[in-house]
Parts: C-alpha cells; sequence; structure tokens
C-alpha cells in the first residue's frame, strides 16, 4: 500500500459516507489518472435513488472517467473503491482496462476478486493489477455502522 492509495481511499470512503446520507448502502469509488494523480471519475451507489441495478459506485466512476477521458480503454488508470467489486463491477473492470485496482473491505457475499468468485482467475483478454484491504478496517466499519443503524430504524418502525 502506498501513501496515494490511503489518500484515494480516503476520497472513496468520503464518497461512501454520501452514499449513506442518502440511505445507500455506503460504496463509494474513484479513477485516478496514475501518471497525474488527477481523480478524473468519482461514484457512490445510487441504486435506490436511481431505482437502477446498474447504479454501483464502480459502474459510475468509470463511465465518469470514461466520458472525461473521451475514451473506453481507462489506460493508466486506477480504480480505487471501499467494497471489493460484485460480477458486474468486476466485469467493468476487464472492460474498461482498468490497469489497477484497489479495494478496501473484503465481500463475503457478493466479492468476485477473490472472496465468493475470483473473476480475475479466468482468462480475459485483460487482468488488472490489485491491491487489497487498504484501509480494510475504516471500510468495512462503514457497512457494518449503516447496516446496524438501518436494522434499529427497521425495529423502532414496526408496528406494535
Amino acid at each position: 500500500m502506498t501513501e496515494n492509495d490511503e489518500r484515494y481511499m480516503r476520497r472513496a470512503l468520503e464518497l461512501a459516507a454520501i452514499a449513506a446520507e442518502m440511505g445507500e448502502v455506503p460504496v463509494g469509488a474513484v479513477v485516478v489518472k496514475q501518471s497525474t494523480g488527477e481523480i478524473v471519475g468519482e461514484g457512490y451507489n445510487r441504486r435506490e435513488t436511481d431505482k437502477s441495478p446498474l447504479a454501483h459506485a464502480e459502474i459510475t466512476a468509470i463511465a465518469e472517467a470514461s466520458r472525461r477521458l473521451g475514451g473506453w480503454r481507462l489506460i493508466d488508470c486506477a480504480l480505487y473503491v471501499t467494497l471489493e467489486p460484485c460480477p458486474m463491477c468486476t466485469g467493468a473492470v476487464i472492460n474498461s482496462r482498468v490497469e489497477r485496482l484497489v479495494y478496501g473491505a473484503s465481500d463475503p457475499k457478493a466479492g468476485s476478486c477473490g472472496s465468493v468468485t475470483d473473476l480475475f482467475s479466468y482468462p480475459y483478454n485483460h487482468i488488472p493489477e490489485i491491491e487489497r484491504g487498504v484501509l480494510a478496517e475504516e471500510c468495512a466499519a462503514v457497512l457494518s455502522d449503516f447496516f446496524r443503524e438501518l436494522r434499529v430504524r427497521k425495529k423502532n418502525i414496526r408496528p406494535e
């Protein structure tokens, strides 16, 4: 883990906090142009807000980076995300040619970079460099806190 990994993951955590404030599962993502250090795409979960299963943090960040850079190939780019990507987002990493994937917390329910499955172990045409566990405890805590509060709210709303 580099100093920059921590800095960009902290930005992803800030984006996750925005998602949580909106009542969304708190996942944040940042795409960085590695040669310049410029953030070229950002995203956070918006599935409930957008009423779309496609509105994951990674998809949003990758789409913004592609628009900003003028192409679908994210050469010289790293994706920082607070939670291990699901199958859809792992596919987006492969298809967008992100060169480096950095994630925080592992996802034992849908993680597709080693937890449930490892899509990068298949002979796809592109496999990024992967850095796992960057600020993992902080990333996991954001998710745990969100779901704990959600359970409390649901418990307090139930009619007796």
